[in-house]
């Protein structure tokens, strides 16, 4: 078996074009699972060979500690992919999280990339039982346990995804990584121990490991939303349950959000209007995440800032040489971070 099989080859610009054009119905779908994997990169080559067979595209994390996938399926092959799922003993079963909102276009190649964790976290694993979680909660059990006054509900996002949409009360702590979020919210709430904490986040996987360690730092009552955002939006339509969640899921692919609620609790980080559309800046020398509406997106040519637009019309030659020393907003600040430095001037000039 010659490794050069093992992964893309072809352009990205190529394959998101190819994207766009087709017509093929995809599936777009989450799952993640901890397990004991012997041999991450031998799991990693098995999986990469068995779905690019079946036109699986996406973004997939394997470790020592399980697998971690955001992937989108052609109609046609989502049952021999399940099949295949459940082929593999610590998969059969998973619960598949299926996409709210979705027309397909969510990936454009497989990448499959051996990792220490699968989600970064930066706890020592060894330190406490990983498999010691707390108690799961489907969308209706979530919202009695929600009204309880004795319930604090925490956000284990990131800022720019709960930004555009979260629960109503929760605690939305301000970090860019979920690494962040633990010391953090463990912080804020030292003297709540005894209340229920209930976490969320996208799909689940975050509130795993974190309720884990809540628990083993003394936390008595921590709950976590099972299946996280996208599972209580499809249990609540399907139901007809209150939707306590407002606004959009933030999503880590090109959609870069789903709809749960018709609010747009959000405001475009430009001109203050009304919006929750996420995008990442044209000129790919800064390609920082922001929130953009349609009128900015013309004013500053889907960029970030007028220094980048007109960064993008000089030639290509020498933007590669101004790229090396020129700073921009994505140089600067982190995700989202720079909307507080500037108003009125597309952020930074």
């Amino acid at each position: 078996m010659k490794r050069k099989h093992l992964y893309n080859k072809v352009d990205k610009e190529v394959l998101k074009k190819q994207l766009q054009e087709s017509d093929e119905k995809r599936i777009t779908l989450s799952f993640y699972q901890y397990a004991h994997i012997a041999n991450p990169q031998l799991f990693r080559d098995h999986l990469y060979l068995e779905w690019d067979e079946l036109g699986v595209c996406g973004r997939v994390y394997v470790s020592q500690e399980g697998v971690n996938a955001q992937i989108s399926v052609p109609e046609h092959q989502f049952e021999q992919f399940k099949k295949q799922i459940n082929s593999i003993s610590f998969l059969e079963g998973v619960r598949l999280n299926i996409a709210i909102e979705d027309d397909g276009k969510s990936f454009y190649k497989l990448k499959i990339k051996v990792k220490e964790k699968i989600v970064a976290d930066g706890l020592d694993d060894k330190a406490f039982d990983v498999t010691n979680k707390g108690v799961h909660l489907n969308a209706e059990t979530f919202n009695k346990l929600a009204e309880d006054p004795n319930t604090i509900i925490v956000d284990m996002r990131n800022h720019y995804e709960s930004e555009v949409g979260h629960f109503e009360d929760a605690i939305l702590p301000d970090v860019e990584t979920f690494r962040e979020a633990l010391p953090l919210v463990e912080k804020m709430l030292e003297d709540d121990k005894d209340k229920n904490i209930v976490m969320y986040c996208t799909g689940g996987i975050r509130c795993e490991k974190a309720s884990a360690y809540y628990k083993y730092k003394g936390f008595k009552n921590v709950y976590q939303l099972e299946g996280g955002i996208i599972e209580y939006a499809r249990q609540v339509a399907k139901k007809g349950l209150e939707n306590k969640f407002k606004g959009k899921n933030f999503v880590f692919d090109e959609r870069m959000g789903e709809r749960i609620s018709k609010e747009t609790i959000a405001k475009c980080h430009q001109c203050g209007a009304s919006c929750d559309t996420h995008v990442n800046c044209a000129n790919d020398a800064c390609h920082i995440l922001f929130i953009q509406c349609e009128s900015c997106a013309a004013k500053y040519e889907s960029c970030c800032s007028k220094k980048c637009s007109d960064f993008n019309k000089l030639p290509e030659e020498e933007r590669e040489v101004l790229k090396k020393t020129e700073a921009f907003n994505g140089t600067k600040f982190g995700k989202g971070r720079y909307k507080a430095h500037h108003k009125d001037d597309g952020l930074m000039e």
